[in-house]
């Protein structure tokens, strides 16, 4: 495995009036930077690796995203909640359950 972490963010832009929710338009660019600056400045660059993606289709549960290996899904992330993801989940292997979707 290249990364020891493989965070996905979801930047889905729905159109105006869509039913389902749009991550994209909820921040879900600026939480995929908030991620690269954060692995930037801990130098995890060879080891993390944060990328943009499109609907993971929990769109109920926007701004959504998932973090693998372990393949644990967070959803309703704002900004304010990306460094205790950053902290917890990526630095120290500990998923933050307040955020975290189960699925049955």
């Amino acid at each position: 495995m290249k990364y020891a972490k493989h965070i996905f963010i979801c930047i889905n832009e729905r159109e105006e009036g869509a039913s389902r929710r749009s991550c994209g338009k909820e921040h879900g660019e600026a939480i995929a930077a908030q991620f690269k600056e954060l692995i930037q400045e801990n130098k995890l660059r060879t080891k993390v690796r944060a990328q943009r993606t499109s609907c993971l289709d929990i769109c109920e549960q926007g701004p959504t995203m998932v973090v693998y290996p372990e393949g644990v899904f967070y959803g309703n992330v704002q900004l304010s909640d990306v460094a205790e993801i950053f902290e917890e989940h990526i630095l120290n292997n500990r998923p933050v359950e307040r955020l975290r979707l189960k699925f049955n």
